[in-house]
């Protein structure tokens, strides 16, 4: 919010609509009237004021006091114009302001003209989508324009950003280290290892061993046992003969 301590001379005032409103109670009906006063300085700062009074001078200097107590900064770019696309909704009213080249100049009608002209704005495209009420189109203005965000906001969200990318390389090059580190006591291990001794390759050379010295056993015993009884068919056959 600006200061209330700024002084007048350097914002202009705009009267925007003064409309006779009627109030019924039970004594009869209240006239009075009601004043929308927008302030702006062309620099980027606006407000705006609405006020009732029972005639026109107090519901004008009502206003303005009001408009006063409302001034916020707008975000202009350096080609005078809004930063980026943005549509805005207030009861029946709906503004859509889009950003414009160099030269454009200012494209807008009703309400939404003033108030975009006492803020600085020199090129920028408008279009009223809803009713033609010029308190509604103005307030959609005021708040689409105090919707925008400033250049430090973005700023720091590409700090945020950035540090978390900081964050996120660092995180990785642990990572790469400690994975690095693994492999280098896994390599250590496998050099330090003992000779692990091949008992089951020794058991099967000794039962090979053992298969081969029972197969010749078998063999002589197989031939002593032919040669056995080669001989008892010989000695039957002498007896025989005899």
């Amino acid at each position: 919010m600006v200061s209330k301590d700024k002084t007048k001379k350097d914002f202009e005032e705009l009267l925007l609509e003064v409309r006779k409103v009627t109030r019924v109670t039970t004594g009869g009906r209240q006239m009075s009237f009601r004043a929308i006063i927008v302030v702006g300085n062309k620099k980027g700062t606006i407000g705006l004021g609405l006020a009732k009074g029972p005639d026109v001078s107090t519901a004008v200097s009502k206003a303005s006091k009001e408009a006063y107590k409302n001034l916020f900064v707008v975000p202009i770019t350096n080609a005078n114009t809004v930063p980026y696309v943005l549509e805005m909704k207030y009861k029946s009213s709906r503004v859509r302001l889009l950003p414009a080249s160099l030269g454009t100049g200012l494209k807008a009608g009703s309400s939404v003209r003033s108030v975009l002209s006492l803020a600085g704005y020199e090129n920028i495209l408008s279009k009223i989508l809803g009713s033609n009420n010029k308190l509604n189109n103005a307030l959609a203005t005021i708040k689409a324009l105090s919707a925008y965000k400033h250049a430090d906001h973005f700023s720091a969200q590409l700090d945020s950003l950035a540090e978390k990318e900081a964050a996120q390389h660092v995180d990785a090059e642990k990572k790469e280290e400690k994975a690095e580190e693994k492999t280098e006591k896994k390599e250590v291990k496998k050099a330090t290892k003992k000779p692990v001794k091949k008992t089951a390759e020794k058991k099967t050379v000794k039962k090979e061993e053992k298969t081969e010295e029972k197969k010749p056993a078998k063999k002589v015993a197989k031939k002593a046992s032919t040669k056995t009884t080669a001989e008892k068919k010989e000695k039957t056959s002498e007896e025989n003969k005899a």
